[in-house]
């Protein structure tokens, strides 16, 4: 790994993934109809649903209340499996010998030293977690519990980054699958069960369809094992905020720096959920990811503009008076940036809470803010000059705002922070990168919305052996805005 590739781990783990949909998608693929199954689709994410009920029959052996059924050893040879599918994909697609995979390379790879490799900055850190969400899904799915989970997927990318390649291993790669593919895991895994538990109407084929989508090795093993995962992970009736937008951008605020590209209009699509929102009755924060965010944006730019989820691990709710409900505690978070001009992408733990404010009878203030550190990769995008990204120490923060008018309208701020320090050892040095983003939502019709958004990225770089650099982009977007069935996301306690 000491190398650029263009057919690594992402292109490779994409693919597979595809496979996987692509099987689940086949007519007669033994997804037969089942009259007592209660039928999903994606768009119940994203559109009106019940909620669920709180005596979900299990679907199989497997009970999530008991751990009964629950498997080691399948998820233990998927993830063997997974690796050894990846690695022949990739030597297929490679030219150079980075998967000529032999017993001498895994025993020169047991007895050196970890390293920091320079694969191009998206197969280390989009593939590489990506990957990792699929050992997660595969442990998550037969049964196992989340910390579970995460101990399988941090082995699997340790025997991939020992077995899977020739090259040494990777500790930021390690970090990357091993640990924020576990966050991101966990994200998807929620919201493809979400997806089977939410549902009106849809044939059980599409729904397991939509499932799969979400989370392929989730898919998977509902497909290859039948009854024996059938049964969906319950959401304990967490209240949530869904929406999904289709937009344009303009970059009226263009300074590219060292990159080669200048700012340009795009094409945007967005998913963002927010779960497990504080304040319903009888919700209890009791398993790690009962409270997350996600946000996934694909760009006619730059392809993935972001892919970002923040978790709650260890905590609990809270409240003051009868207008204030909260939840605070350790959250574990995956972020990955890419706005046209540079790149940042961060594996952290932060202290935060998210809480609710009703100021009057319809009027809500929501709020969020995060102080953490983490494992950041950060770099230009097409850069001239300097080397493509560096590692770092990084200290972040998050602050969000959402005022909620009623069912009519939001107010959405949120600003991020991170400082990278220690990016490299021999020159020294830090970036620092600031993100804001603020839009207005004007419900039309029912869940049928108009959003126009400010999205600001700056990123100031210095380093002891290159003149201080700067990269800033702002766009102006607007939006097309599928709401989820519970409008804005405001909680009712009262």
């Amino acid at each position: 790994m000491t190398r650029p590739r263009q057919g690594g781990v992402a292109s490779g783990g994409t693919r597979l993934a595809s496979a996987l949909v692509f099987v689940l998608m086949l007519p007669g693929a033994g997804l037969a109809e089942d009259p007592d199954a209660r039928p999903v689709a994606l768009s119940s994410m994203l559109t009106e649903a019940a909620a669920p009920e709180p005596d979900l029959p299990s679907l199989g052996p497997h009970s999530w209340e008991t751990g009964a059924g629950k498997s080691y050893l399948i998820p233990a040879l998927e993830i063997i499996g997974f690796d050894v599918l990846l690695n022949r994909a990739n030597h297929d697609i490679d030219s150079g010998n980075d998967y000529d995979v032999t017993l001498s390379t895994i025993r020169h790879n047991l007895s050196h030293s970890w390293v920091i490799d320079n694969d191009p900055f998206k197969v280390n850190q989009l593939g590489h977690p990506y990957q990792g969400s699929m050992y997660h899904g595969f442990a998550r799915s037969a049964g196992l519990s989340y910390w579970e989970s995460l101990g399988y997927t941090f082995a699997g990318s340790a025997m991939w980054e020992i077995a899977g390649e020739s090259t040494l291993p990777s500790r930021n790669d390690q970090i990357a699958s091993g640990i924020g593919g576990t966050f991101l895991g966990e994200s998807l895994f929620r919201m493809a069960n979400l997806a089977l538990e939410n549902a009106h109407g849809t044939p059980t084929f599409w729904r397991e369809v939509s499932a799969a989508a979400i989370s392929p090795s989730t898919g998977f093993n509902r497909l290859a094992f039948g009854n024996t995962f059938h049964s969906i992970f319950p959401s304990n009736g967490a209240d949530y905020y869904s929406r999904f937008s289709l937009g344009v951008s303009a970059a009226p605020q263009n300074s590219p720096g060292t990159s080669t590209r200048t700012g340009r209009a795009e094409a945007l699509v967005d998913f963002s959920i927010d779960y497990g929102l504080p304040g319903k009755p009888d919700y209890a924060y009791k398993r790690p990811f009962d409270h997350f965010t996600f946000q996934a944006t694909a760009s006619s730019a730059n392809v993935f503009e972001n892919v970002m989820t923040n978790g709650l691990l260890f905590g609990t709710d809270y409240e003051a008076g009868n207008s204030y409900r909260g939840v605070w505690g350790l959250y574990g978070s995956y972020d990955y940036i890419s706005p046209q001009f540079f790149s940042v992408s961060t594996t952290a733990l932060s202290v935060g809470t998210t809480g609710q404010l009703w100021l009057s009878d319809s009027i809500a203030l929501q709020g969020t803010a995060h102080l953490g550190a983490g494992y950041a990769a950060v770099g230009t995008v097409h850069g001239i000059g300097e080397a493509d990204y560096h590692y770092g120490v990084a200290p972040q923060a998050l602050l969000a705002l959402r005022l909620i008018l009623g069912e009519k309208a939001s107010l959405d701020v949120k600003a991020r922070e991170y400082f990278v320090t220690g990016a490299d050892a021999d020159r020294g040095g830090h970036d620092s990168i600031t993100r804001v983003d603020a839009s207005l939502t004007w419900r039309i019709h029912r869940q049928h919305a108009i959003a126009v958004k400010y999205l600001w990225n700056h990123r100031d770089a210095s380093f002891s052996d290159l003149a201080d650099r700067s990269q800033t982009l702002g766009t102006i977007g607007i939006y097309y805005t599928l709401l989820g069935h519970d409008r804005f996301g405001a909680t009712e306690w009262r």
